[in-house]
């Protein structure tokens, strides 16, 4: 039993402010201890409902968060940036269930720090509906075979994946009351709900359905500004379909992803007043 886990920091028990989720904050080092402290759960719930092997992608930020030297040493880490495969890096045809820890809801909705790979992006859509980095990441892992057996997270992320992945199982660590706050329980207690969780959602990853990959994935972005999206439409076969907007056709949900990461790019850029450099 082969488990894979991905980690993101905004759904995690205690964190809800920028101070926490962006490395240099003053609030970031005891995140990190937060990150770390809900991978184990994991890790153990998952060893505990009978995993013989977990790989756990480090999915937050710059990718490289928790702390090495305090996690459950039986677990892989994937960690660094970029990646391919970004928040599903790691993951193939030999694992038998994916977990998904410390997520959050969709850009352009309610929920903690809610945004789709980027702060930047007003709205990511796969086929005219907004999903959530989870949607995403459950396509990845249904295009090489593997269902998706737990979230976490805030209470919007849950209810949300519930609908789009139904059979799933949830953790609501934390309430949102707004974009940086939050009603959470005690690290402690996530930690708890999440090694149970995580035990139940590996014993039973048998009688998971994989969520359903469309023929046709077509991405759009509504980019933060002009700049960033005249820049992505010169992306190949990327289409500019509104003044902001930035649409492309994948083949697969890797070269969705492979898309997406490069319109962050591309809006990070503009932002930082790197547009004179790209141009040269």
């Amino acid at each position: 039993m082969r488990v894979y886990i991905s980690i993101d920091m905004e759904g995690v028990a205690g964190i809800a402010t920028m101070d926490q989720v962006v490395r240099g904050g003053h609030g970031y080092p005891r995140a990190q201890q937060l990150m770390t402290g809900e991978a184990n759960a994991a890790i153990e719930g998952a060893f505990a409902g009978g995993a013989t092997e977990v790989t756990i992608n480090d999915s937050h930020g710059t990718m490289d968060n928790l702390i090495h030297e305090d996690l459950d040493q039986r677990a892989r880490v994937v960690f660094g940036s970029p990646k391919v495969d970004c928040m599903a890096e790691g993951i193939d045809k030999d694992h038998d269930v994916a977990l998904f820890i410390g997520y959050h809801a969709a850009a352009g909705g309610p929920g903690v720090i809610a945004h789709t790979y980027s702060s930047l992006f007003n709205e990511v859509r796969v086929n005219g509906t907004p999903v959530s980095e989870a949607d995403v990441n459950a396509l990845q892992a249904a295009a090489v075979g593997v269902p998706v057996a737990l979230l976490t997270g805030d209470d919007v992320i849950c209810a949300d994946i519930a609908t789009s992945l139904p059979g799933i199982h949830t953790v609501t660590v934390k309430e949102a009351h707004g974009y940086n706050a939050a009603d959470s329980v005690s690290p402690t207690e996530s930690r708890r709900l999440i090694h149970d969780a995580a035990k139940r959602a590996v014993e039973g990853a048998g009688e998971l359905a994989l969520a359903s990959v469309p023929e046709i994935i077509e991405v759009e972005i509504d980019m933060p500004n002009i700049p960033s999206a005249e820049l992505a439409q010169m992306i190949p076969t990327s289409e500019r379909t509104a003044i902001r907007t930035i649409k492309l056709t994948a083949r697969s949900p890797r070269e969705a992803v492979n898309f997406i990461t490069a319109c962050y790019q591309f809006a990070a850029a503009s932002l930082r007043g790197m547009l004179p450099l790209i141009n040269r």
